[in-house]
């Protein structure tokens, strides 16, 4: 089966397993969710959306955030880990915001990923889920489960973002990298591949392969 028809058989089949394909972290503005995905890399969605209600509590607005301390965002998400290279990096990230793009945060890949402590990763996600654009985001979850698929034999998450760039639907990009977080948690785990429970076993390569 050819890479593509193997792509849109997956994105069909997560499509109908988890209708809502939406975003773990819990954000109400750009900045928001910039700030958290920068604080999910090496810790986990939940325990970010633990630690954000007082973060934002305390830092309500981008001035705010740039009139702080690195010191003071530090204690806030020290439970987050690595909390002195991210809070300098959030700082940094915010006054950059402010004094090189007018206060907003950027809508193109080149600015958000001239931004500190931005990724591509971190990138996609804003631009897939803020402005809509098509984007691939190459988390743990989905890079294991569409080498799994056959959809790449790459495990970069650069190599595999170029990869499924070439097979998935643009307009399906940004949800179908949300359902396999989704499917990633639930099913198709790190520890255990539960094929007898999964919607993509008839096309999987891996099917059955624990």
């Amino acid at each position: 089966m050819e890479r593509t028809q193997l792509a849109l058989l997956a994105v069909e089949a997560l499509k109908a397993q988890y209708p809502d394909a939406l975003c773990s972290l819990d954000y109400q503005d750009p900045l928001q969710l910039l700030i958290s995905t920068r604080l999910a890399a090496q810790c986990t969605d939940a325990r970010v959306n633990l630690v954000t209600p007082a973060l934002f509590a305390r830092f309500p607005t981008l001035e705010a955030f740039c009139q702080g301390t690195e010191e003071e965002i530090g204690e806030l998400i020290h439970s987050c880990g690595f909390y002195k290279a991210k809070s300098k990096d959030i700082l940094a990230a915010c006054r950059k915001i402010r004094d090189e793009f007018g206060g907003q945060v950027p809508d193109n890949m080149e600015d958000l990923l001239s931004l500190p402590g931005v990724g591509r990763k971190t990138a996609n996600l804003i631009l897939g889920d803020i402005f809509h654009k098509p984007a691939v985001v190459t988390d743990t979850h989905c890079i294991r489960i569409t080498g799994r698929l056959g959809l790449t034999k790459n495990t970069a998450p650069q190599k595999v973002e170029k990869d499924l760039w070439q097979v998935l639907p643009p307009e399906e990009s940004n949800n179908f990298c949300h359902r396999t977080v989704l499917h990633g948690r639930a099913v198709c785990t790190a520890r255990k591949a539960m094929c007898d429970n999964c919607c993509m076993a008839e096309f999987c390569e891996k099917a059955g392969v624990k």
